[in-house]
C-alpha cells in the first residue's frame, strides 16, 4: 500500500510594506537684504519670516555683494542709500552678472534715485515706509515671472508663441533663443526689456494701453505705478532708435499707451 506523504504548507507570502509617501518638500525662498537701518532690518525678518521667506541681511554694499555670491538669493531687497557702496552701484554689479529679481528700496520723493535705479536694471521698486503687505505682493509678483517667459494672455493682445522670429522694420526678435538684432547688430536687452519688446513687435500695428502692458509683462497683481514701464519704454527707445528724442518705432499715442511701427511700404 502506497503510503503519500503529507506536504506541508508553504508559510503565507508576505506583502511588500507600501512606503508611505514623502512630503513634499518646498524650498523656501531666500531673499538678499540690503538695508543698514537696524529697525527695518529686524522687522523685515520677522515679518518675511512669517510668510515663508528666508531673510539673510547686509548692512553695506560691498557686503551685499559678497553675500550674494555666497547665498545666490532668489530676490534682492535693495535700499538704495547704502555706505560704502551705493544701492545703485550693488544694482548694476548683480546685473552684471545674473537676471535676479531686485526691488528698490527709496526714500519717500526720492524719484530720481528710483529712476535710476530702473534703469540700472532694477524689476521695481517701494518707498519707505511701506505696508508689508505692499512688499509681500511685489515680490511675490517678481517672482512669478520666470527670465524665459514670454507674455501672453487673452484678449488678443498676446505675446509672440515661443520660438518665432519676428521681424518688423529693421527689427528682428528670436523669442526662442532671446536674442535682439537692430539694423543687422545684436542689442542685448535686460529680462523686462526682452518681454516689452516681445509683445510689443508681436502686435506691430496695434495700439497696447498702458495697463496692457503692465499685465502682460510685470503680472496683473502688480501693485506699483506706471514709471516703471515708462523707463523701460525709455530704456528700449534707446536700444532701437535713430534719435531716441524723436521715435518713429516705438511711438506714444497720448493718453492711451504705445505702439509698435509698421514701416509703410
Amino acid at each position: 500500500m502506497a503510503t503519500h506523504s503529507r506536504r506541508t504548507p508553504a508559510p503565507p507570502t508576505a506583502r511588500p510594506r507600501t512606503k508611505p509617501a514623502e512630503p513634499e518638500v518646498t524650498k523656501a525662498v531666500s531673499v538678499l537684504l540690503a538695508e543698514d537701518e537696524d529697525s527695518f532690518v529686524e522687522a523685515l525678518k520677522l515679518g518675511l519670516g512669517r510668510e515663508g521667506f528666508v531673510v539673510t541681511a547686509a548692512s553695506d554694499g560691498n557686503e551685499a555683494l559678497q553675500l550674494f555670491d555666497e547665498i545666490n538669493p532668489d530676490v534682492v531687497l535693495l535700499d538704495i542709500m547704502l555706505p560704502k557702496l551705493s544701492g545703485i552701484d550693488v544694482c548694476r554689479a548683480i546685473r552684471a552678472r545674473s537676471n535676479v529679481p531686485i526691488i528698490m528700496v527709496t526714500a519717500k520723493g526720492a524719484e530720481i534715485d528710483t529712476v535710476v535705479g530702473l534703469e540700472m536694471g532694477a524689476d521695481d521698486y517701494v518707498t519707505k515706509p511701506y505696508r508689508m503687505r505692499e512688499l509681500v505682493a511685489r515680490m511675490r509678483a517678481v517672482l512669478r515671472r520666470s527670465p524665459e517667459d514670454v507674455p501672453s494672455g487673452p484678449g488678443g493682445d498676446e505675446g509672440p508663441a515661443p520660438g518665432r522670429v519676428l521681424d518688423v522694420g529693421e527689427v528682428r526678435v528670436d523669442t526662442d533663443r532671446h536674442r535682439v538684432f537692430v539694423r543687422g547688430a545684436e542689442v542685448h536687452l535686460r529680462r523686462k526689456e526682452f518681454e516689452l519688446l516681445a509683445l510689443l513687435v508681436g502686435n506691430a500695428g496695434r495700439v497696447l494701453t498702458r495697463d496692457t502692458l503692465i499685465d502682460r509683462v510685470w503680472g496683473t497683481d502688480y501693485v506699483g505705478d506706471t514709471k516703471t514701464l515708462d523707463v523701460h519704454i525709455k530704456r528700449l527707445r534707446n536700444h532701437l532708435e535713430e534719435d531716441p528724442s524723436a521715435p518713429e518705432i516705438i511711438t506714444t499715442v497720448r493718453g492711451v499707451g504705445y505702439r509698435f511701427e509698421v514701416p509703410a511700404g
